[in-house]
């Protein structure tokens, strides 16, 4: 019914990236100091009871009333009979009109807003019940509508409240470490870099990284993972998480909205603000199915003559359950996917995931970890490999470069000692050389090498990573193996992603070799390696031109063209800004099988909306021809729009994730649990 259909209606503009949550259930506030100071952000929940129309329709006494009042007028009508005095049948309009004010008043704004909904149509239907002297008729048809209200603003409401109690999960206090001594301060005094102590049982208010102490966090609400996750220093912490075992000192690095918890709650709220293309159409085939429910009254009265048939037609006829289911579902699947851990940007996008049939993926950082790691040392005929990692890292020492680190992490591994390079010279995408102890020390591939006159022999063909030659004093020393290790899974999930129909592409600027051998291992449908950003970019585009409907997952800088050219652009949580806010999705976990949930759920949206369209055009196509046929009486009428308009929202409501939500608001308590017996998992 509108009323309740009214607290789930949005206004129809994009809320656009990184402005404040307002409108929707909280808001944040930004507050920037002078240059080189800390941002302090603050999350401020605003009061959902101040506009009954914007948020849910809750349950309210005087309704309560207006039920009791019909049905005790009903039940005195059919107690009386269907012989009425005109006594009898004044004071029934009366009740009927008294007891229906909501549905009269809401079909009086309908027509001075020249709209047509079902709310007209019930007004006028009990009108020509009473203008017949069927006042038991039309007191049973009201009664049925205001129940219907208030059921479907409860459903609807309980929804919405599943999905703004995620707002609740933030702390409004936290120990802040002042000079040494813990002091409660409000959240909005802290500031980025600030260290917070967080006692057992007690929600994390920011994100930040682990600095002291051993505890396990139940980060059901951020990850959607059902075990608590052990947490010492170093390990990353999410806002609005549980500590439970243990207390931990954590160093704040992200605030407000910035926190994976600000940019849920933004998803969530540009949701409600936003209009999906489906939901659109909802709301056009609502008006659709009260003109046809008027004219085939029309139809069947000129037909018939008959007024009770007449009456039934419009009764029987109702839209709501997708127009109110519609929005519903969307945002309840909306809610499901940030519990699962993947953050949807608005429900345009929710809809395009569920069209996706290609998926193309990056490879470093999204099917790797992106750090590599030394794998093989090959060193020369006559040559340690201590010796070959020794000059590998004289040379490496002063370079950023993630080959490099791998480098150095095997040679501390291992207790190498080396010196300092006295000169260092990096040459971008060919190599290093440097200068230790008057002698000239050449590090990069096989070209870099080729120039300065070093001749080596050819590697295996079979090795798969990057080459690293190296030479000392224009003598080839040995190669090292450089790879990136795949996320154990990446497998499962494209294997998911292919028996879901979708067809799998890895995109990668990588080598050849490496490409496909990553590609073999996954068992992806095709494998595009050497591709410079801008080469991304173009298959991009050249899928879309052939009707594709593409979703590109990826994770840093160089993919954020390709991610904004997709049609859906997915980033992972770990990857650079500009990646993130160049993606529609943003996977929290670097998980990708996060990524098959999140489709799954768009699909199962879908297939609830459509679910509800095509009820409801069942329904209403057999429920009019019973009607105009004379099988159904205005009272059996009545109750199949209510209970056939109760089941299409119903069936929404099942993607609302109260179950989780339940459980993270206090289904159970994190002080009466311990960490897990077997705890292997980490962060």
């Amino acid at each position: 019914m509108p009323r309740a259909q009214r607290g789930i209606e949005m206004p129809d503009n994009e809320m656009k990236a990184g402005t404040s949550l307002e409108d929707a259930g909280g808001r944040v506030i930004t507050r920037t100091h002078e240059p080189g100071a800390h941002s302090e952000t603050e999350i401020a929940v605003m009061d959902f009871e101040a506009d009954p129309v914007q948020h849910e329709h809750g349950l309210d006494w005087r309704e309560i009333i207006r039920i009791g009042f019909v049905a005790i007028a009903a039940g005195a009508f059919w107690f009386v009979g269907v012989r009425l005095s005109l006594p009898l049948v004044v004071a029934g309009v009366v009740a009927a009109l008294v007891g229906g004010y909501p549905i009269f008043h809401e079909a009086i704004e309908n027509i001075l807003e020249r709209r047509m909904t079902m709310e007209l149509s019930m007004a006028i239907a009990v009108l020509a019940a009473l203008a017949i002297r069927e006042v038991f008729t039309a007191l049973v048809i009201t009664l049925f509508v205001l129940v219907a209200e208030v059921l479907e603003g409860l459903t609807v409401g309980r929804g919405r409240r599943a999905i703004r109690h995620l707002i609740d999960l933030l702390p409004s206090t936290a120990l802040l470490n002042d000079r040494g001594v813990w002091r409660s301060v409000g959240v909005q005094q802290v500031l980025v870099g600030d260290v917070v102590l967080i006692k057992p049982g007690g929600r994390i208010p920011a994100d930040g990284s682990v600095v002291g102490g051993h505890s396990f966090v139940d980060q059901a609400t951020i990850t959607g993972e059902s075990m608590p996750v052990e947490k010492n220093p170093g390990k990353e912490v999410f806002a609005g998480t549980i500590n439970q075992s243990g207390a931990l000192e954590v160093r704040v690095e992200r605030l407000g909205r910035d926190t994976t918890f600000g940019k849920i709650i933004q998803a969530v709220e540009q949701a409600e603000q936003s209009r999906a293309p489906i939901q659109r159409i909802a709301d056009r085939l609502a008006g659709y199915l009260v003109y046809f429910a008027f004219g085939a009254a029309i139809l069947t009265f000129l037909v018939t003559h008959n007024i009770r048939s007449t009456i039934s037609v419009i009764i029987v006829a109702g839209a709501c359950g997708i127009a109110a289911g519609t929005p519903l579902a969307i945002l309840g699947a909306i809610g499901r996917a940030a519990q699962q851990g993947a953050i949807i940007k608005g429900g345009l996008y929710l809809e395009k995931l569920a069209d996706v049939d290609t998926i193309l993926l990056d490879k470093t950082g999204t099917l790797t970890f992106g750090t590599p790691e030394l794998l093989d040392v090959y060193p020369a005929p006559g040559i340690s490999a201590a010796l070959l990692l020794k000059i590998a890292a004289i040379a490496e020492s002063r370079s950023e470069h993630p080959v490099a680190k791998a480098i150095m992490q095997k040679a501390a591994q291992l207790g190498i000692k080396y010196e300092e390079p006295s000169e260092f010279e990096y040459t971008p995408g060919k190599g290093i050389s440097a200068r230790c102890e008057g002698e000239e020390i050449v590090l990069g591939n096989e070209s870099f090498l080729a120039e300065r006159g070093v001749a080596f022999p050819r590697m295996n063909g079979n090795i798969l990573g990057s080459e690293v030659y190296v030479a000392r004093q224009g003598k080839f020393l040995g190669a090292l193996v450089v790879a990136d290790l795949l996320r154990p899974e990446a497998k499962e999930a494209v294997q998911s992603l292919k028996s879901m129909g979708l067809r799998t592409v890895l995109l990668t600027g990588d080598a050849k070799a490496v490409a496909e051998d990553v590609g073999k291992k996954l068992g992806v449908d095709e494998v595009a390696s050497e591709l410079l950003p801008e080469e991304k970019l173009q298959y991009v585009k050249r899928l879309a031109e052939a009707s594709h409907t593409v979703a590109m997952v990826g994770d840093g800088v160089n993919d954020a063209p390709a991610l904004a050219q997709a049609t859906v652009g997915v980033a992972m949580g770990s990857g650079t800004d500009v990646a993130q806010e160049s993606a529609d999705v943003v996977l929290i976990r670097n998980d990708l099988s996060k990524l098959v949930e999140t489709l799954r759920i768009a699909r199962r949206c879908r297939r609830t909306i459509m679910q509800n369209f095509v009820g409801t055009l069942v329904v209403d196509t057999i429920g009019v021809g019973m009607a105009a046929f004379g099988m159904l009486n205005p009272l059996l009428a009545a109750f199949i729009h209510v209970s056939s308009e109760l089941v299409f929202i119903l069936n929404s409501a099942r993607l609302v994730p109260s179950a989780t939500l339940a459980k993270a608001l206090g289904g159970r308590s994190p002080l009466a649990m311990g960490p897990p017996v077997s705890a292997t998992k980490t962060a």
